[in-house]
């Protein structure tokens, strides 16, 4: 085995050429993507196999598959490595890690290697060196071989440890240390692999956003995932100043200004897969704060169902959004899944025939055929003025990122009215009182009863995981509290409660689904508009119209067995 992987690697280019067109036949891969990998390939001598992913054109996974099906080698799994390291003494962490190679048993043929290259000579030479006979190469998914060599070499390859390999001021004293030192500091390699290895532990973990925090004594480091922030292993403190400053580096930040909030934004792929970050940092005592939104844009779905819209609500939502003109708004608090929304709304109207402008701030995915801009307040490049330009641009849909003052509800009223579809967010508790809150903004309420269309609120719930959820009949206390008889026709209710398993990291969830409201303005709520009555008679009319609320409409996803009661009745705040 070992001859025919040397025997190749000698025919780099024959190899390379047969590795390409396997990935195209296979639909991992399009012709002017391997041409792009080849021009970036010839400039940087690196291999096809390594440049594929990196540039982010195929997933690790997927040339792990190609790369052993090319040389006819067996593709090892996380069960295949062991629970205790080979070699112990032998063989340097570092070495392993930097290989991306690492000994998984030993048989009587010699001993079996997993190796994310399989066509790095030196490295398998160095390991026959070792064991003192014939290596057996089997090719490994790099990221799940980083995980085996961290979890076996824990002590020495953890993200502390990485961070002890570099030689940094102590900032402990409060000393301040200057910006070239700074600089120098972030560019050294322990602090970039440091601040990578954070990165990629967050998009393994499918975080939605990092949390690096400064504290008198500590530096701490926490993930979102499925909505709920959960504490990972940290960089001790003294490192806070060079992370932050690696941060602000990949983000084109000002390193010299720890005063003042800074945002900006990171491209890179991880695993092969594209990530945008959206980073934000901020001032505080002990230091600057770091937040960072995870945009992976290849893992997000623009598909109302895949989203969790349920049938009821889509098929109103979408007789609101397929109307000539008027304002569409979806509401509701950060993070609960409005921007996605909005998107996969665009997506499904856009078309040869229409023209799309949207004006965010930031733009958080990039959607083809949609004209996109980025507001920038700091010349002057705000909502209201790009507005006022892009109307004369002739667009058939406007969205507009937020509605945050009443010059631009004024403006999209105005929109409204001269015939364009408007899409826009509010930050709102629910459907009704976002009427409220435009009327108290300033916006006129014979406009608003001409040009509003509807309003979709929504919350996100963490959905149960697959692999551990169990069903039990409910109690009888409960069945009576929640009326939950009015949301099925079952004789005997079930419901279905979070466990937790290795899949879904002891948590008993796994994702995110919406919970959604739709309210339609027809004429008795625009009759309530124009008499500005209260949120209470909007939201009794709005469901006497036929609106299923939140609530309603996370009830029946408990009953299904999509999420549990207790995730409904922690967003929704209702019965």
């Amino acid at each position: 085995m070992t001859v025919r992987v040397q025997a190749v690697a000698g025919k780099k280019t024959d190899f390379e050429q047969a590795l390409g067109e396997r990935l195209i036949e296979g639909g991992k891969l399009d012709a002017s993507g391997l041409d792009r990998a080849k021009r970036v390939g010839a400039d940087s001598g690196e291999r096809l196999s390594v440049l594929l992913p990196k540039l982010g054109l195929v997933s690790e996974r997927d040339m792990a598959e190609a790369v052993a099906a090319q040389l006819n080698l067996e593709l090892v799994g996380p069960g295949d490595f062991p629970d205790e390291p080979l070699f112990r003494g032998k063989l340097s962490p570092r070495f392993l890690r930097e290989a991306q190679i690492l000994p998984i048993s030993q048989s009587p043929d010699g001993l079996v290697v997993a190796m994310a290259d399989p066509l790095n000579s030196f490295a398998s030479d160095a390991l026959r060196l070792v064991a003192g006979g014939k290596v057996l190469p089997r090719v490994a998914v790099p990221g799940e071989l980083e995980a085996a060599i961290e979890r076996l070499y824990a002590k020495q390859a953890g993200i502390a440890g990485a961070a002890g390999e570099a030689a940094l001021e102590e900032d402990s004293q409060g000393v301040e240390l200057d910006v070239e030192r700074l600089r120098d500091l972030a560019s050294e390699a322990p602090v970039i692999r440091l601040v990578n290895q954070i990165i990629t532990k967050a998009v393994e973990a499918r975080a939605s956003d990092i949390h690096i925090e400064a504290f008198e004594n500590e530096l701490r480091v926490r993930f979102r995932i499925d909505g709920v922030l959960r504490e990972t292993e940290s960089p001790a403190n003294r490192f806070r100043a060079a992370i932050v400053s690696r941060i602000k580096i990949m983000a084109k930040l000002n390193i010299a200004e720890r005063r003042l909030p800074q945002d900006g934004r990171i491209k890179l792929a991880i695993r092969g897969t594209p990530i945008d970050l959206r980073v934000s940092t901020i001032p505080t005592m002990h230091g600057e704060g770091v937040v960072m939104r995870v945009l992976d844009r290849k893992g997000v779905s623009l598909d109302f169902t895949a989203l969790g819209v349920s049938d009821f609500a889509l098929e109103t939502l979408v007789k609101i959004l397929e109307r000539p003109h008027g304002i569409v708004l979806v509401t509701g608090p950060t993070g609960s899944g409005k921007t996605t929304t909005l998107y996969t709304s665009l997506v499904r109207l856009n078309s040869p025939d229409k023209k799309i402008l949207t004006v965010e701030d930031p733009i958080e995915y990039e959607l083809d055929g949609i004209n996109q801009i980025q507001v920038q307040p700091s010349i002057g490049l705000s909502f209201a003025n790009v507005l006022r330009s892009i109307l004369r641009q002739d667009p058939d849909i406007v969205m507009i990122g937020e509605i945050r003052d009443v010059e631009t509800a004024e403006i999209a009223i105005q929109a409204a009215l001269t015939g364009h579809l408007v899409l826009s967010t509010l930050h709102t508790n629910d459907a009704a009182s976002t009427i409220s809150r435009l009327l108290d903004m300033g916006a006129e309420d014979f406009l608003l009863t001409t040009t509003l269309n509807g309003i979709a609120a929504q919350r996100l719930v963490r959905t149960l995981c697959p692999h551990c959820k169990t069903r039990s009949p409910a109690l009888p206390e409960i069945v009576e509290q929640l009326n939950l008889k009015r949301y099925t026709r079952e004789a005997e209710i079930h419901l279905y409660r979070a466990v937790g398993c290795d899949q879904c990291n002891g948590t008993g969830y796994f994702g995110r689904s919406s919970l959604i409201e739709v309210l339609v303005v027809t004429d008795p709520i625009r009759r309530l508009i124009l008499r500005r009555a209260d949120t209470m008679d909007l939201h009794r009319t709005a469901v006497e119209e036929g609106m299923r609320t939140m609530y309603d409409d996370g009830m029946r996803k408990a009953l299904s067995g999509l999420t549990t009661v207790e995730e409904v009745l922690r967003v929704t705040r209702d019965g």
